[in-house]
């Protein structure tokens, strides 16, 4: 038996509510949020995930979505 490191990568889609001026006002004020962790995800709907497997060589396969 070997040991393999398996990559498992999700989308999370959530959404957030900012009053602004204007979309890029609304995209600063939003981006200072979620680095200030104002705005956090929690546990909402995957758009995507995908996986991949490590060999214990160090070797990756291609990204498979499941």
């Amino acid at each position: 038996m070997k040991e393999f490191t398996v990559v498992i990568e999700e989308t999370v889609v959530q959404e957030f509510n900012v009053m602004a001026n204007s979309a890029e006002d609304a995209v600063m004020l939003a981006e200072k949020k979620y680095k200030d962790r104002e705005f956090v995800l929690e546990s909402g709907e995957v758009q995507f995930r995908q996986m991949s497997v490590a060999s214990p060589s160090g070797e990756l396969t291609e990204w498979i979505e499941f």
